[in-house]
């Protein structure tokens, strides 16, 4: 199994390859095993966009990691930025992390943020609900801290929501060293929420029914453990499983179906070594009672920003997952069959660092892309083109 995944993740399947250049405004096509493609730019001068979630009326939200919420109306970003945020630790990885709108937000009005709040002995990752109004937010609370203090980075950390009144947070191990007894790395421990998926209420509640809810000891938020650094989470729009691509080390970025109370491995196995000179972190890529990824890169694309296409504008596309990725500067595209995946497409590959991607409410693919330096960013959009 695992020479299989490594000839899989290593192997440029179908690379990009550039077309012809469109006349006038319509920039260059791209050509990828389904659809061609142009790259639209929708807004720029962002500075370290993290992440994205689209308001009925056609706006676009898009948090700044250094602690900036933006609206984008018209093609342009407003010029103030959303006022109510809470104050983040813009430090290492840490700041304004994820926003995302209430299941009922039309009647409702509340917007989520994750991001990194400072506590005693350092920061951890929270999450915050709020009331969106006049470009504002009020009536803000924080609904979830977790016990998860560590370095300046791995805070996670993505939303998403079942369609039975729950919300999924990932939490990032925060950089604890894999040293020593690894099954006693705090990823692999219950007490705490480092390394972790955790389930929620929509008002921060606990389920009853979660895995660890009744177990002395445990944390009874968790719903499943043993992750690294989680970037991407959603809950498959048409057939409810929860999926998650986390960061790996030098190499062992993964794609996981996240299923309740099932350890996912970290730091105890994997692909990836240590970084500098490569050392090895794990004893093996498997164990008993340890889940194994569905899809493996190796080397990382450190993977960030996950979604699964259900829109019309690219048909051949439609139930695809989609991956950014950062340090491997692309868009993955992977083909479900059931709960396999298969890698099929690199996309704008070379563009820059994919820090979010999402669907539109107009059926374009869009994508946050980054600068490590802070550089301003564009948020742009995959067009499809017809082939000749």
């Amino acid at each position: 199994m695992r020479d299989s995944i490594l000839r899989r993740s290593a192997a440029v399947l179908l690379p990009l390859v550039l077309a012809a250049s469109a006349a006038g405004a319509q920039g260059q096509v791209y050509r990828s095993s389904a659809h061609d493609y142009r790259v639209v730019k929708v807004v720029d001068g962002l500075v370290n966009p993290w992440g994205m979630a689209f308001l009925p009326n056609g706006d676009l939200l898009v948090t700044e990691r250094g602690g900036r919420l933006r609206i984008v109306r018209g093609g342009a970003l407003v010029a103030t930025p959303v006022a109510g945020v809470p104050a983040v630790v813009a430090a290492g990885q840490g700041g304004l992390l994820d926003v995302a709108l209430h299941p009922q937000f039309a009647t409702n009005r509340l917007v989520y943020l994750t991001y990194s709040k400072q506590m005693p002995g350092g920061s951890t990752t929270a999450l915050h609900l709020a009331r969106f109004e006049n470009d504002a937010l009020v009536g803000g609370k924080d609904i979830f801290i977790a016990e998860s203090k560590g370095r300046p980075g791995h805070f996670g950390s993505r939303i998403t929501f079942d369609k039975s009144g729950h919300l999924f947070i990932s939490v990032g191990d925060r950089q604890i060293a894999p040293e020593g007894d690894l099954t006693k790395h705090p990823a692999q421990d219950l007490s705490n929420h480092h390394g972790k998926i955790i389930r929620l209420d929509l008002d921060g509640s606990v389920p009853t029914d979660n895995p660890f809810a009744r177990q002395a000891g445990a944390k009874p938020e968790i719903w499943s453990y043993g992750h690294r650094n989680p970037q991407g989470l959603l809950v498959h729009p048409v057939t409810g499983d929860l999926w998650e691509v986390e960061h790996g080390p030098q190499g062992g970025d993964e794609l996981n179906l996240v299923e309740p109370g099932k350890n996912y491995g970290w730091p105890v196995v994997g692909f990836g070594v240590n970084y500098g000179p490569g050392k090895a972190i794990h004893a093996s890529t498997m164990a008993p009672g340890m889940e194994n990824a569905k899809h493996v890169w190796v080397p990382s694309i450190a993977t960030s920003g996950l979604l699964v296409y259900t829109g019309s504008k690219f048909p051949e596309w439609k139930g695809s997952v989609f991956v950014g990725g950062l340090a491997g500067m692309r868009v993955a595209r992977l083909t479900l069959d059931g709960q396999k995946a298969e890698l099929a497409d690199n996309l704008v590959k070379g563009m820059g660092r994919i820090r979010d991607v999402r669907q539109g409410p107009d059926g374009f693919i869009y994508l946050a892309v980054d600068d490590a330096q802070g550089k301003p960013t564009p948020v742009v959009r995959l067009e499809p083109v017809a082939r000749k």
